[in-house]
């Protein structure tokens, strides 16, 4: 689940490059065979955020030696306690993956002290070295990268210069995303504005469906959003006939004529990584971060939505974020005209965490 707050502070103790590295091998040398459990909170094909994990897990069915085991619909009570305790004691699970916010405390953490044996990784960055078990740790990708992507290529596909974006809540990992999408647009565009709907939760479809609307209705002739399941979105603004980028996974098979691109998770650097690791005995980071720069981001292929020119923009993007160059140079102002950013910041610098405001020319909730 997103978070009210992403801290790359604590991912000082991760070694991102090392699994980037090892993931990417084409020829794994496997001394055991591995039995990963991984358990989502929602179902898998949701066109979002649990399809991108199950993505990369089926990724991991390829590899020689691996077993994984998946559980869908799996609330965050003790029923994942349980779903979880059963992968370690009826299938051998040696790692237990955690993909939702509420799975961590108290489940996760309990979990890891009666399993002392069993690694158990959770998709936020919550672990602390100062208070949770050795054999607990967390993963993350920083899509705001991939949204800045967005950004560049919606910024050339735009006729009103209006983009739209549905996001869930005002906190701190979906306030980088609409920045950092406003971003990328103004470097293609300089006369692009976004406007944002709030709609309260992660998940309220009928709700999702009005904020498109709204937005269209307004003008906006792109559309992206940061909801748990893009799905209603994507297909409500196809329907409206304007275009799309996406977000978590890819939505472009919902969008046939409009989808341009999207931010997609690439939990499979860090799965395989965590496999291989396994399979040869070698101890796994607690902390596990990064972007473009560590191959845990990327961009949906390129769909009919997009330009010619926003195609050549877009990859060029890709290549500069690779080179890790920032996309925050200030000085920057939010949306009431106060400077919030005076210099230019690393990509992954943990300053960027802590922005909780709308940049210039983010215009929130119009209705």
């Amino acid at each position: 689940m997103p978070l009210a707050k992403i801290s790359r502070r604590n991912f000082l103790y991760g070694t991102a490059a090392g699994l980037a590295a090892t993931a990417g091998s084409s020829r794994l040398a496997y001394a055991a065979n591995v039995t990963i459990g991984i358990v989502y909170v929602g179902p898998r094909d949701d066109f979002g955020w649990n399809q991108a994990h199950a993505v990369a897990v089926k990724s991991l069915k390829t590899l020689p030696g691996v077993t994984a085991i998946e559980e869908e619909n799996v609330p965050e009570t003790d029923a994942c306690s349980k779903t979880m305790e059963s992968m370690v004691n009826l299938d051998g699970a040696k790692i237990i993956l955690g993909t939702s916010f509420g799975y961590f405390d108290p489940f996760m953490v309990d979990l890891a002290k009666k399993y002392a044996k069993v690694e158990f990784r959770h998709a936020a960055p919550l672990w602390d070295a100062k208070k949770h078990p050795k054999n607990l740790g967390s993963y993350f990708g920083y899509l705001n990268q991939a949204h800045y992507v967005d950004g560049v290529a919606a910024g050339l596909c735009t006729k009103s210069n209006k983009l739209g974006f549905v996001a869930a809540k005002p906190i701190a990992s979906v306030l980088s995303n609409i920045n950092s999408f406003m971003l990328g647009a103004k470097k293609t565009n300089p006369k692009a504005v976004v406007q944002v709907i709030f709609t309260g939760d992660w998940s309220l479809p009928v709700r999702e469906a009005e904020a498109v609307n709204a937005l269209v209705d307004a003008g906006c002739d792109v559309i992206t959003c940061h909801v748990d399941s893009p799905k209603v979105t994507i297909e409500t603004a196809e329907k409206r006939g304007v275009k799309t980028c996406g977000h978590n996974a890819s939505q472009a098979p919902l969008a046939p004529k409009g989808f341009i691109t999207g931010a997609e998770y690439k939990w499979e650097t860090i799965y395989k990584g965590y496999a291989t690791k396994l399979a040869k005995g070698e101890p796994l980071p607690n902390m596990t971060s990064g972007g473009y720069e560590s191959d845990m981001v990327q961009n949906t292929p390129l769909g009919a939505g997009a330009t010619e020119e926003a195609r050549k923009a877009a990859m060029a993007a890709i290549a500069d974020l690779k080179a890790k160059k920032p996309i925050y140079v200030g000085p920057l102002k939010d949306n009431k005209g106060k400077v919030v950013i005076d210099k230019t910041y690393d990509n992954l610098d943990p300053f960027l965490d802590q922005i909780n405001n709308l940049l210039e020319d983010v215009i929130r909730s119009i209705t």
